[in-house]
């Protein structure tokens, strides 16, 4: 102002507006020792008035000290400060500040006071830390009942910042409709048909559809070949040779497959999609590969596979929330490179196909966990090892795979309630190692080999698949960056991630997540070490 061409430059008396004298008085004694105490109750004012006089040093402390004080009750307030002083740094943390603490955000005053315009800047935030989308309606019904006659032709234009498709559909009709009345019915109407006609629901994305990142839990990757296990294309083309090896030379091959061939990995680790990271949860009580692994309500439940060149047909399961071990029932087949799938959210489980030690399976087994027994349901048409298993429209989908001569583009499909295999249309590849899952309705398939690695024409997919079961017909969809076999595939939220792999060279750290509306892949944060062969699985907040 002073070192400028501004009239204020020129004048012997210069009068400041809505300075508060105090605030002055401390910025001129900074000038003059270079130092000035801030406190909880003048903090904001001294921020203003180092704003407007362009004391950056002040507004910055001030800032590092309002962002120390940041709590459920205050936060709001200090992100709407810090936006009206332009302080973007400082609005920022306290926005994330918000969202991180949302829930803790709902029950103080601050919330309440919010504009109109204000609450739905928050709502439309898919980083908001809830557990569920219930968190957010009941939030928004707080906000409107704090001033009703005002608030509640607010409805129309905030009900659609919340998800309602996304609630249960019981939620929806008992406690949602009732509360919006006839403000909210046309939301009402979309989110019950949401639900009622499933096939409709492409149609029907939108914002509403899409889940926030805080509510689709977590995904798990469980084991595998890691980075640090050695040279990758050594060490892949070794198990794709000893994968096929009888039993008969399990005893030999035991007493020299520590000095030609590294242990496998052990650990587990989890993908947190809101904060886009990875983190260590625990390890393997037994070390396995080429494995099976499902997620029961919170439990992680690893199935047969490989210790060394030892079949097995183990089973555990790894509480999550205490992180103990359990051993369960055992399979009555060893069972290596095998498929494995629940049925519905609390079973049964399904282990179809593998490799036993001495030869390729068709046979298929299911694990009640009411009772922990396995029995044996029919077996399949074809022998599968290292096949991809989906549940899609309660049936069991088993996908390429190979069955000693080569590998295969057919697929198969169980119903349990008939007890019987049957073809369905093939993918236009053969895929051994192959990724399966399902979303939207629709089964993919991603990477995979045409022929075993040790082969020297054997390819790296990158294409991927994706089958509908209403036309029974297979089309392919965006290409991942990169081709890879033994891709861990999961769903989280209402995205197909792929993650790890291996290209022919090395174990890949990379993940990417696929959109089916967009048709795209996108990198995520990648995995801590590179991983071949993982198996992963999603699982919901606990």
């Amino acid at each position: 102002m002073f070192t400028s061409d501004l009239l204020e430059a020129r004048q012997t008396d210069v009068e400041l507006h809505a300075v508060c004298g105090t605030a002055l008085r401390e910025l001129v004694e900074y000038c003059y020792t270079g130092s000035v105490e801030l406190r909880e109750d003048s903090v904001e004012t001294l921020l203003s008035t180092a704003s407007l006089l362009n004391l950056h040093q002040v507004v910055d402390a001030c800032s590092i000290f309002l962002r120390r004080q940041l709590d459920p009750s205050n936060c709001i307030g200090i992100a709407l400060f810090a936006d009206s002083r332009c302080c973007t740094k400082l609005r920022d943390d306290a926005m994330e500040y918000i969202a991180e603490h949302f829930v803790e955000v709902l029950k103080h005053q601050e919330f309440l006071l919010l504009s109109s315009e204000e609450v739905s800047k928050l709502l439309s935030s898919d980083n908001l830390n809830v557990p569920s989308e219930e968190v957010i309606f009941q939030g928004l019904m707080t906000w409107i009942n704090h001033d009703q006659d005002k608030r509640r032709p607010e409805i129309p234009k905030l009900l659609q910042f919340v998800k309602l498709p996304l609630l249960s559909a019981g939620f929806i009709t008992d406690v949602v409709e009732p509360e919006v009345g006839v403000e909210g019915h046309s939301l009402v109407v979309e989110a019950l048909t949401y639900h009622i006609l499933p096939e409709r629901r492409r149609t029907l994305h939108s914002f509403r559809t899409t889940p926030r990142k805080s509510t689709v839990g977590h995904l798990y990757a469980v084991g595998g070949v890691d980075a640090n296990k050695g040279n990758s294309e050594l060490i892949w083309k070794l198990w794709a040779i000893v994968s096929l090896l009888p039993s008969r030379w399990n005893m030999l091959m035991d007493s020299i497959f520590p000095c030609i061939f590294p242990a496998g990995a052990t650990s587990i680790e989890a993908y947190d999609s809101r904060k886009n990271c990875w983190f260590y949860v625990g390890s393997m009580a037994v070390r396995r590969l080429q494995f099976g692994l499902a997620a029961l309500d919170s439990r992680l439940i690893t199935v047969g596979g490989r210790d060394g060149l030892k079949t097995l047909n183990s089973v555990e399961c790894f509480d999550i929330e205490s992180k103990a071990w359990q051993v369960l029932a055992p399979m009555s087949t060893h069972r290596h490179g095998l498929g494995l799938a629940l049925m519905n959210d609390s079973g049964p489980l399904y282990a179809v196909g593998g490799h036993d030690g001495w030869s390729y399976l068709n046979t298929a087994e299911r694990w009640d966990p009411e009772t922990n027994t396995w029995s044996y349901v029919s077996p399949m048409i074809t022998q599968r090892s290292t096949v991809g298993l989906a549940v899609l429209h309660d049936r069991l989908y088993a996908v390429g795979g190979r069955d000693g001569v080569s590998c295969l583009k057919t697929v198969e499909v169980y119903d349990p309630h008939t007890n019987k295999w049957s073809g369905c249309a093939s993918m236009s590849k053969r895929r051994g190692c192959v990724g399966v899952a399902v979303l939207g309705g629709c089964l993919y398939a991603l990477g995979g080999h045409d022929v075993p690695s040790v082969h020297p024409s054997a390819a790296k997919f990158d294409c991927v698949e994706r089958y509908d079961p209403r036309t029974d017909t297979w089309t392919n969809v965006a290409c991942m960056s990169i081709g890879r076999d033994a891709i861990g595939v999961g769903v989280l939220g209402d995205k197909l991630l792929a993650v790890g792999g291996y290209d022919g060279q090395s174990y890949l750290r990379l993940v990417e997540a696929y959109d089916p509306h967009m048709n795209l892949w996108t990198q995520v944060a990648p995995l801590s070490t590179g991983r071949a062969g993982s198996c992963v699985v999603s699982v919901e907040n606990l």
